[in-house]
C-alpha cells in the first residue's frame, strides 16, 4: 500500500489530493485549501488532525481500478485519472445517499404536516 499527496490549482482553488494504492486499486479523497498554502501550513497540515482525517476519508472511499499507461509511469502523471474517477464515484456515492435521505426527510416533514392538518381539522369540528 502506498499514498501520494498531490497539490494542484484547479482553476479557482489550490486542492490536495491523496490517493492510496493497493492492489492495482486506488482509493481517494480530495482537501480544498481556497488560497495557495505556503511551505509552513502544508507542514502544519500534514502534521496534524485535518491530514489523519484526509487519510481516514481516503480509506473509506469505494476502492477504483487503475489502468495503466505503457510510455508514461504513473510517477509523471501528477493527479492521476484513477484518483479522478476515485472522487468522482464518491461523490456520486454522497449524492446518492444525500438524495435518498432528503426524501426521508420530505416525506416525515408531509406527515407531520399531514397530522397537524387533520388535528385542526378534528379540533375545528368538536368547536374548539
Amino acid at each position: 500500500m502506498s499514498g501520494v499527496f498531490t497539490l494542484y490549482h484547479d482553476g479557482r482553488f489550490w486542492v490536495g489530493v491523496y490517493e492510496i494504492h493497493e492492489d492495482g486499486l486506488v482509493r481517494a479523497a480530495r482537501h480544498v485549501f481556497g488560497a495557495e498554502p505556503n511551505n509552513a501550513e502544508l507542514a502544519a497540515f500534514a502534521a496534524g488532525r485535518d491530514f489523519v482525517r484526509l487519510a481516514d476519508e481516503a480509506r473509506e472511499a469505494p476502492p477504483v481500478p487503475v489502468h495503466k499507461r505503457a510510455k508514461r509511469s504513473y510517477d509523471d502523471e501528477g493527479i492521476g485519472t484513477a484518483a479522478q474517477r476515485a472522487l468522482k464515484h464518491a461523490v456520486t456515492e454522497r449524492a446518492t445517499e444525500n438524495k435518498a435521505a432528503r426524501k426521508r426527510r420530505a416525506a416525515a416533514e408531509a406527515a407531520r404536516r399531514r397530522a397537524l392538518a387533520k388535528a385542526k381539522s378534528r379540533a375545528k369540528h368538536r368547536g374548539r
